[in-house]
This record gives C-alpha cells, structure tokens and sequence, in this order.
C-alpha cells in the first residue's frame, strides 16, 4: 500500500493576486477554480502534471468560528504571522528566484547554501504564507 500526499492547503485574502503570484510568477498550472458565495478556491500544480495539487482557499471561513476568532485568524494573515507555508523545489533556484523578484514578490531570503545541506530561498505571497523554494539537483 502506497500513501500519497494529495493536496496541501494555503489561505489566500485575493484569489486574483494569488493567482498571479501561483500561476503567472511561479508558473504552476491552475487545475481547478471553485466559486461559492464569493469566495474562490483555487487548485494548482505543476505544468502538465498530476500528483500533489496546492489549493489556495479563503481563510476563517469555518462555520464554527465566532467573530473574534475569524478576526484574529485575518489579522494574524494580513501581519504574515499565521504560520501557513510551503516549501517548493526547482532544479534552476536562481532563474526562479531572478523571475519572482521580477515580478515583484516579497524576498525575505536570497538563495543561499544552509547548514542543514540545502540551497533554498524566500518568499511571501501576496497573502503573507511563507514559501520556502529549494534547489533540487
């Protein structure tokens, strides 16, 4: 029996900003685009590939949530403190990392070799998740 990951999940505040930042700066391939009483979830993967899918989707839209709590989750988003994040792999870190500050995404690492025996980078997405983009050789 084999166990696979299937989807990931991320919040998004502006399904337009996340799709430009997931689908037009980082390339991956929009899957699926779910409106329901507007708001939008958006599935996204690589190029032309199957497995993992990320699904971006609104936040603190739980039914179970009070006010308070549902605010607290949007502030913590809106100040990038809520602690959602991804890590990515290219096998061309720099030529990822030169497109995205291209195109205007938040740095918060430049690529670098870590102690751990990674080469990684940094990101913010629109949103505030944290993305952490590994170089795969």
């Amino acid at each position: 029996m084999d166990v696979t990951l299937h989807h990931a999940f991320l919040p998004h505040t502006d399904a337009e900003a996340a799709l430009g930042f997931y689908r037009d700066l980082l390339g991956l391939e929009l899957r699926n685009d779910v409106g329901y009483d507007g708001m939008r979830w958006l599935t996204l993967g690589p190029a032309g590939g199957t497995g993992t899918t990320l699904v971006l989707h609104p936040p603190a839209v739980d039914p179970g949530l009070s006010d308070d709590e549902r605010r607290t989750v949007l502030e913590l988003i809106a100040k990038g403190s809520y602690g959602a994040a991804l890590t990515l792999a290219t096998d061309d870190l720099d030529g990822l990392f030169k497109r995205l500050v291209d195109g205007g995404a938040d740095v918060l690492q430049e690529p670098m070799d870590q102690p751990y025996g990674v080469r990684d980078c940094a990101f913010r997405d629109p949103t505030g998740n944290l993305l952490r983009i590994n170089e795969v050789r």
